[in-house]
């Protein structure tokens, strides 16, 4: 069976966005693949974390992928800094990846903006302990959003580099797993902006905790226009908002766009808002509650982290065995 890895980081508490475009795919994934899921915590704290906090918003991912459908006995769910495989094998990656790779890296350049002198030599170097998350386990695929394919595309370039300068295949070239339309989840306040953690306004996303009353409330006062919806995607052009709330509407629904304009074409947006809310509190309603369960005994999610970071490393322990001795760092 193919192996996955995918990660994501802790920083915030999970929305909408999240679990349309990477939280519900891996659920999906965990019955035809051997799935390895990770709460990144160390690419967290490439930016400052406070403490304490990132140790409850690691517990809050885990219980949101949990509740969200992801089972821990079937799969290897763990938090990234409980493997220091992870870490070992990212530095002998920084010693193959070559600087003019890095210096490349888009996302870099986005997250340092012009503050690059004062960013982390971590998260210049971010991509290198990605590649080591993925290689540490041998995975053969990772799925992957736009952000992350020239990550993804770097993991490679090292995965070839360390075969062909130690001369021996010990690395296989990851294949990115990309699903049909991507869900590109936007905020509800400005259709230009994705979806955001970080963003300061707790009304522009759908947190995987909030209750009935808060998707209605967020839902019903999400930005739109004055126009009716069209029937057709076209008449969706220039209209930011609206594609967004039709295009939430048919991810949650597994319809295309086309086929929720043929029901609500020619419609206020307050008959769709209404719809859109009923679907939005079915689907995320269960969620949040098991998710306020889980949250509510944390030994047993730091139960599971423990015993998910322990498969973690009985499944790269041997990957590393073999790096060490390829790379000369241990004697026969």
């Amino acid at each position: 069976m193919n192996r996955i890895f995918s990660g994501i980081q802790p920083t915030h508490i999970a929305h909408l966005g999240n679990y349309l475009g990477a939280i519900r795919n891996w659920v999906r994934l965990q019955n035809d693949y051997e799935c390895i899921y990770c709460v990144v915590d160390l690419h967290a704290i490439t930016e400052w974390q406070d403490p304490a906090e990132l140790r409850v918003k690691t517990r809050e991912l885990t219980a949101t992928i949990i509740a969200c459908g992801i089972d821990p006995v079937k799969n290897v769910l763990f938090n990234q800094s409980r493997n220091p495989d992870h870490a070992e094998l990212a530095w002998i990656f920084n010693c193959v990846a070559r600087l003019g790779w890095l210096n490349r890296m888009t996302q870099f350049k986005e997250k340092a903006g012009k503050n690059r002198e004062n960013a982390s030599v971590g998260l210049y170097t971010y991509p290198s302990l990605m590649a080591a998350d993925i290689l540490a386990y041998k995975a053969t695929h990772v799925p992957v959003g736009e952000d992350q394919k020239q990550h993804l595309e770097l993991a490679r370039d090292i995965a070839q580099k360390f075969n062909h300068d130690f001369e021996k295949e010990v690395f296989p070239l990851t294949e990115p797993l990309i699903f049909g339309a991507a869900t590109r989840v936007m905020s509800l306040r400005d259709g230009s902006k994705k979806m955001s953690k970080s963003d300061p306004s707790d009304m522009t996303r759908i947190n995987m905790d909030d209750d009935a009353d808060a998707i209605s409330q967020k839902i019903r006062k999400a930005r739109t226009d004055p126009e009716p919806l069209p029937s057709e995607p076209k008449g969706l052009e220039g209209r930011p908002e609206a594609e967004n709330l039709i295009g939430i509407y048919a991810a949650l629904a597994d319809r295309s766009p086309e086929s929720v304009l043929s029901d609500f074409g020619g419609k206020p947006f307050s008959d769709f808002k209404t719809a859109l809310t009923d679907l939005t509190v079915a689907a995320i309603g269960p969620i949040s509650e098991e998710l306020r369960r889980l949250m509510a005994d944390p030994a047993e999610i730091a139960g599971i982290l423990k015993t998910g970071g322990e498969r973690a490393r009985e499944l790269s322990a041997p990957v590393m065995e073999e790096v060490r001795e390829v790379v000369g760092l241990i004697t026969r």
